[in-house]
């Protein structure tokens, strides 16, 4: 009875993407939220180490995604953004004026 409104809400629910990966020394992710995403590439130009890609996801949005080739390796390519103390404000986070992108580490 109620079919059509269940499918009409996994349609427009919004999803959150994590790329990266846990080992022995710590989770490394990169999550963007889709919602907050609107694909418009300051990440991209941010990133020294081109990190970040603009891609059409499944429902026809441009959304910022974490390169494939880059994923198993972020703690290290995002490397020389980190900060090994005190604060500092990493580049991909600073150029997202909507927030949509965070760091596990």
């Amino acid at each position: 009875m109620f079919d059509w409104l269940l499918n009409r809400q996994i349609l427009t629910l919004p999803y959150i993407a994590n790329y990266g990966y846990t080992d022995a020394s710590g989770d490394y992710y990169i999550t963007i939220d889709s919602e907050k995403c609107d694909g418009c590439g300051n990440c991209v130009d941010a990133c020294p180490e081109k990190v970040f890609e603009i891609i059409t996801d499944d429902y026809d949005n441009l959304v910022a995604k974490v390169r494939n080739e880059v994923v198993r390796n972020l703690k290290y390519i995002c490397g020389p953004c980190k900060p090994v103390s005190g604060a500092r404000e990493l580049k991909c986070l600073g150029s997202c004026e909507k927030g949509a992108i965070s760091h596990s580490w």
